[in-house]
């Protein structure tokens, strides 16, 4: 038996809800043919459908089937071709579309007797039981699936929290566990926990949400959205340098977050801002700011010196950050955007500065070249004073 629950978007209340005892295919889309209807312009006219498994191991157990133009979401992660359906589990027709909350009576088969067959080296669920195929380590509730990256700071896991206690299903979030040798040092502690109140307090969809922050073994822990993505540093070295439109887009799209950031009382400076903490959403190419063990109210003590090479502003390497910092390093993240190499290469002396001069740069237009340069002038007061006005320069540069 199949209850799909239609979920209200914010608050995850029931609305509507449609129970399926005997059948074998459940169609759902915005057609009227649909055993589901669901009036939404996201929504394809024929966008999935869950089909039971009638033979073999896998007997009685669903399929989810994505047909839908603008994807399928099973608890947060885009279903690719199908995917074994999971109970209470949380299916969202496109990015920001309809979610329905499934209730699935699942086979007799536990993963406790599951061997795991016939799953491809890169699944991290089994295909008959719908567990976890491989855990490295259990953390409180948290089933570590793979690290994900390790820094001087801390070591990131995908982790898997199949109890939903954080967001009232099972889903794949981002563990950050601090060092042992880090949490000796004072500074270390303060910065991990800033970026655990930090993300406590902030709520945009740029923003990986919080989740939990914790400490087990002695050790501290941070449990945040998971974004399903490529860093932009990444995607440069892979894909190489992209096109003046795409560059704009995404940077102003990050002066949105940064607006919303500098908008707190007090204002937030990030503090970090580069192509490795900018991630590009894989479903709809949308930014997200990553990475806020940095981030500073303004108007505080000066500060340590905090902020990568060749992005960081002259005040900041003075342990003095203005929201205009954070400015700062978007002339040198579009550089690299364009050209594909560090924008240390293009800084030289200018007059009684060090400046950026990108003017033999072919895909570099005079207007673009003159945002960078005003965007990273030496003094703060002579730089674009709000993310806004920055946008707004860069929204006359789109083709």
């Amino acid at each position: 038996m199949v209850t799909l629950t239609l979920l209200e978007p914010q608050k995850k209340t029931p609305i509507q809800e449609w129970c399926f005892k005997e059948e074998s295919l459940i169609r759902i889309g915005r057609a009227a043919d649909n055993d589901v209807v669901l009036q939404d312009s996201l929504v394809s006219r024929h966008h999935l459908e869950l089909r039971k498994i009638s033979s073999g191991h896998d007997s009685g157990s669903w399929l989810v089937i994505s047909q839908g133009t603008n994807g399928t979401f099973l608890n947060g992660v885009l279903i690719v071709a199908q995917s074994l359906l999971v109970d209470n589990s949380l299916l969202q027709l496109a990015q920001g579309g309809p979610i329905l909350k499934c209730q699935v009576q699942m086979p007799s088969t536990s993963s406790e007797t599951c061997k795991h067959e016939g799953n491809s080296p890169k699944n991290l669920f089994c295909i008959r039981c719908g567990q976890p195929i491989s855990v490295q380590q259990t953390i409180r509730h948290y089933k570590v699936l793979r690290t994900l990256g390790q820094g001087g700071m801390g070591t990131t896991y995908l982790a898997w929290d199949g109890t939903g206690k954080i967001a009232g299903h099972p889903q794949l979030l981002v563990l950050k566990q601090m060092n042992a040798d880090m949490a000796k040092i004072a500074k270390a502690q303060e910065l991990f926990e800033r970026e655990a109140h930090a993300l406590q307090s902030l709520n945009h969809p740029g923003i990986p949400k919080y989740y939990d922050f914790f400490v087990e073994g002695g050790k501290k822990y941070l449990a945040m959205e998971l974004v399903h993505g490529q860093d932009l540093e990444k995607l440069i070295y892979h894909k190489g340098p992209v096109t003046p439109n795409q560059s704009v887009a995404w940077m102003i799209q990050t002066c949105d977050i940064l607006d919303y950031l500098h908008s707190q009382m007090p204002p937030l400076i990030h503090r970090d801002i580069k192509p490795a903490n900018l991630m590009v959403r894989t479903a709809d190419n949308s930014v997200a700011v990553l990475d806020f063990g940095a981030v500073k109210e303004i108007a505080t003590t000066p500060g340590t010196r905090i902020g990568a090479e060749g992005y960081c502003a002259p005040e900041q390497e003075r342990g003095q950050p203005l929201t205009q910092s954070d400015l700062y390093a978007i002339g040198p993240t579009m550089i690299f955007l364009l050209t594909g190499e560090n924008p240390l290469r293009y800084y030289r002396s200018r007059g009684r500065n060090f400046r950026f001069d990108v003017t033999n740069v072919p895909t570099i237009t005079p207007q673009l070249r003159e945002i960078i340069d005003h965007v990273t002038e030496p003094l703060a007061r002579d730089r674009y004073q709000t993310a806004k006005e920055l946008a707004e320069a860069l929204a006359q540069c789109h083709a």
